[in-house]
Order: C-alpha cells, then structure tokens, then sequence
C-alpha cells in the first residue's frame, strides 16, 4: 500500500507542479515518446535477464507493490513454531520430528502456524535444516555452517533482480536522451513546416527526456529499493531460523534456543523476552 501511495505522491507533485506553472499536462502525452522509452528499457531488461530471472522481477515487483511485511506477530508466530517443534524432539526424541519436517503440509504442529506454512522457501529452509538433525548425519557444530552456505546462496540469489531494476533504472536517463535526439532529428525534417509545428515536436523532443528521468527516479529505483528491504526482511527470518535450529541441534534447551533467535532480529519486530516466554507457555508440553 505504502508503495502505491508514494507512486501517486511522485505523480501528483510533478504533474501538479506543472500545472501550477501554467502548464497543461496533455502537451506531455506524445505516444512516440513512451513507445520509444517504456519499449527500449523492456528490451535492456530482457537482454540482461535470464528468463528465469525475469520471472523473479514480475513476481517481487508484485509482492512488493500489494504484499504485506512481516510483521511483530509474524515472526511471535514463528518463534513458537520452533519452540513447539524444539520441545517435541526432546521429550518424544528426534525421531519424532520425521513426520512433521517430512510432510510439514499434513502436519498437526505446522498447522497451527499457517503463516510460516505459507511461505514454501522458509518453510524448505526450516525442515532442511532440521533433518540432518532429525538422521543424524551431521554433526552438530557442522549444521551453523552448512545452513550459512545456503543462507549465503539464497541472498546471492535475491539479489539478481535488484541489480537488474537498477541497471534499468540507471538506463533511463539515456534512453531518455535518445528518444530526445529522435525528436530532434523530426524537428530538423519539419521546419519547412513552420513555427508551430516545430514547436510541437521540440515539445516532443523535451518530453522524452523529462520521461526517461521521472520513471528512473521516480518509480524504477524506488521499487528496486523497495524490493531490496522485502528481501533483507526475507534474510531476517531465515537467519532467526538458522540461530535457532543451530543451537538446538548444539543441545541448547528449547527456550534458550528460541531466545537466541529472538534477539538476532531487530528490534522493530522482536518481541519482548516476557512476551515470548508467555506466548511458549505450554506449548509441546504434550
């Protein structure tokens, strides 16, 4: 939501900046000028991107316009999850674990916690750090590392698409410039035509220049900035995952586990120590 309303604040001010001027704002719709602009950043887009890539930008760019943040309950949510499934390992032993980390959709524990079910690549990290626990092939100082390298791989990864919306970001301003230069060249072949309809295409020429720079800064950097802190908020809950499932796998008691986790978040969504002992209370007590 907050995205949508800085989009119309960024639109606003500048249309009703012009306006207040004394401009009129259909002089800047030239169709040629955004067929050229739009047209030619979506072609950078796609020589630059892998296919696979290209995906990801569609589906972040949608997530980061109409999707919702974690917020404090979201990540009390998870905290007790692991606290649950930390508390059934040691009272019913790890082999306990097997039926709800191999079929997480089916089981009774994850069910209570749909939040984290529905997010297939924290749900993934979670159980593939808690099965070499649950088989023991792995020794228990090993897993920190083993969940870090692919923790390390996960962010690598998130990053491509914003590194790309900034190339994008970055090009618009030049491709701003050649859609003027194009302009230009049609003012040139039309000044047999007279004043008039060179100044109309000067005006066109202008616009290009004006769009290439108000979509770079007004909208494409912005979301790539936007998309940049959903996925640093991404990185949060896999690392609380990973401090949490690492200490219990050292033979950390649940709570101390859990506790460990809490604090590696930051402060805007970490739940306070009293609240989240309260929220564990009698949780796999059974």
């Amino acid at each position: 939501m907050l995205v949508i309303i800085g989009a119309v604040v960024v639109f606003v001010s500048t249309i009703g900046g012009f306006m207040l001027a004394g401009g009129q704002p259909l002089v800047l719709l030239h169709l040629s000028e955004f067929v050229v602009i739009l047209g030619v950043a979506a072609g950078v887009l796609i020589i630059a991107s892998p296919g696979h890539v290209l995906k990801e930008i569609l589906h972040k760019s949608k997530a980061a316009v109409s999707g919702k943040a974690s917020t404090r309950s979201d990540y009390l949510e998870l905290l007790k999850l692991l606290y649950e499934l930390f508390m059934t390992g040691r009272r019913n032993g790890l082999i306990a674990l097997e039926e709800h980390v191999g079929d997480p959709q089916k089981s009774a524990v994850f069910q209570k916690y749909p939040h984290v079910l529905n997010h297939p690549e924290r749900l993934q990290f979670l159980c593939n750090g808690l099965k070499p626990v649950i088989d023991g092939k792995i020794k228990p100082d090993q897993l920190e590392s083993l969940m870090a390298a692919e923790l390390h791989a996960k962010q690598k990864e998130a990053e491509h698409p914003v590194h790309l919306l900034q190339l994008v970001g970055d090009s618009l301003p030049g491709i701003g410039i050649v859609a003027a230069v194009l302009g230009i060249i049609n003012t040139m072949a039309a000044i047999a035509d007279g004043p008039e309809a060179v100044g109309h295409k000067v005006a066109a020429a202008l616009t290009g220049t004006l769009l290439g720079i108000f979509f770079a800064y007004g909208f494409v950097n912005p979301l790539a900035n936007r998309i940049k802190f959903n996925d640093a908020a991404d990185h949060l809950c896999l690392t609380c995952i990973m401090q949490a499932v690492a200490g219990f796998a050292k033979g950390l008691a649940p709570l101390t586990a859990v506790e460990i986790a809490r604090r590696s978040l930051d402060s805007s969504v970490q739940p306070a120590p009293d609240e989240l002992e309260v929220a564990v209370k009698g949780l796999g007590s059974k």
